[in-house]
């Protein structure tokens, strides 16, 4: 594995389980058994070793999704893929247990207007999209309430991750996947 690999596996990892200001660079260092001088060599700063686990955070959800679109065949099959995929991000192995979606707990921890909740705002901007974008297929003659419904599907959704985190329950998102399948149904 390559040192720039370590480091990212042990910065994520930290990150997610002990959270980002509670973990430092130099517990980084020490714990991917690198030298300071290699962490900056790949990294100019925590900060744009932040921004790569926020990447990466959201690409492990987007390869999940990609995989769940191989067996969507309707709109309403890649909405549900959409939850599905979630329901796959929290049944993976966590060193101390699913803690809820990293994204929403790292934005938790930057002011509201920082380039870190910015992108996780995209990042989530962009699966509500998904979702939109499947409603439209669904009720092409209906924009305005896909538009609405889409909001309400991804507020579910991140509810829903909220509470099955704090929780430790990933379940819980199946929920939100029965609510959103029920109204589907009465589309």
């Amino acid at each position: 594995m390559s040192t720039k690999q370590k480091i990212r596996d042990t910065a994520h990892c930290l990150f997610y389980n002990d959270g980002i200001h509670a973990t430092g660079i130099d517990r980084i260092i020490k714990q991917a058994g690198v030298a300071k001088q290699s962490f900056y060599n790949h990294f100019t700063s925590k900060h744009s070793l932040v921004m790569d686990y926020l990447d990466l955070r959201h690409q492990q959800w987007l390869d999940l999704y990609t995989a769940r679109l191989t067996v969507a065949n309707t709109p309403q099959e890649r909405i549900l893929a959409v939850y599905d995929a979630y329901q796959d991000h929290a049944e993976a192995h966590y060193l101390k247990g699913f803690r809820g979606c990293g994204l929403l707990n790292a934005a938790a921890e930057f002011p509201a207007d920082s380039p870190e909740r910015q992108q996780v705002s995209r990042y989530k901007a962009q699966i509500q999209q998904f979702i939109e974008h499947a409603l439209l297929d669904l009720i092409p003659d209906r924009p305005e309430l896909a538009a609405i419904l889409a909001y309400e599907f991804a507020f579910l959704l991140e509810g829903s991750i909220s509470l099955a985190g704090l929780a430790s329950r990933p379940a819980l998102i199946q929920l939100a996947k029965h609510s959103v399948t029920q109204r589907l149904e009465v589309l």
